[in-house]
């Protein structure tokens, strides 16, 4: 899998930060830090490209392929980030310069990312025989029936997978494991603040983890969700917990 990253913002920067899980990523546990991460695999060998694009653009664009780097290396996958509107019209034209043959446009605020702006380029897309997912929040990709798309969510990104072990007793988390971690690595603080904290308590355990983390997502109400992306992001990790707990 090569994989080619154009991004703007805060986001962008996470969602990198956790596919090459450099030390400096994590810093959620401050002075208490201890590198739990470090196992963890890192995937910037996969990577082929990171491209920063601007956001101090025009309203109108005219030539987005202007702000596009010239020489784009060969990707198999093209993960598009909050890119200005103009400039996410243009992914078909990095698709077409990179080879690439799938496409991810997670939606983490749907005021930068609209829903017809997504639907106009994934139909662009899929005309072109190329894979393409938008999912809202990127923490909800799951499995997808698209094979490139699929084989980065079994690198171990998109919709939270956990394996729980609880001491009934006395009421413990004494194993929290992330077997697929949210793409902007809030699952993994969550399963570090839940270990050895108390099973009666694990709603705002969660809820407390993915605020501070901080959850990047929007918190203005989506029209198609009928909720905030964060509050949706909050309910896909809490339910992650939840089925794991039920596993025997």
């Amino acid at each position: 899998m090569r994989l080619s990253i154009f991004y703007s913002g805060e986001f962008g920067k996470k969602v990198v930060g956790n596919l090459v899980n450099s030390d400096s990523f994590c810093v959620s546990c401050g002075e208490l830090c201890d590198h739990c991460r470090e196992p963890r695999t890192c995937f910037a060998p996969l990577i082929m490209g990171i491209f920063e694009l601007r956001t101090d653009l025009p309203d109108f664009v005219e030539e987005p392929l202007e702000y596009i780097p010239a020489g784009l290396p060969m990707s198999d996958l093209i993960i598009a980030i909050d890119l200005h509107p103009d400039l996410l019209m243009a992914v078909p034209d990095i698709v077409t310069m990179t080879g690439a043959k799938a496409v991810i446009i997670p939606v983490d605020d749907s005021r930068l990312v609209p829903a017809g702006l997504t639907e106009q380029v994934r139909s662009k897309l899929e005309s072109m025989g190329v894979e393409c997912e938008c999912p809202k929040p990127f923490c909800s990709l799951d499995i997808t029936g698209k094979a490139h798309i699929d084989e980065f969510v079994k690198m171990g990104f998109g919709h939270p997978l956990l394996k729980i072990t609880t001491d009934t007793v006395n009421g413990l988390f004494t194993h929290v494991e992330v077997l697929r971690d949210a793409p902007c690595g809030a699952t993994w603080f969550v399963a570090k603040k839940l270990k050895w904290s108390d099973i009666r308590d694990y709603k705002e355990t969660i809820s407390g983890a993915h605020h501070s983390y901080p959850c990047t997502a929007s918190m203005e109400k989506d029209a198609q969700l009928g909720d905030t992306i964060l509050h949706q992001a909050g309910y896909i990790i809490r339910k992650s917990v939840e089925e794991a707990m039920e596993e025997k």
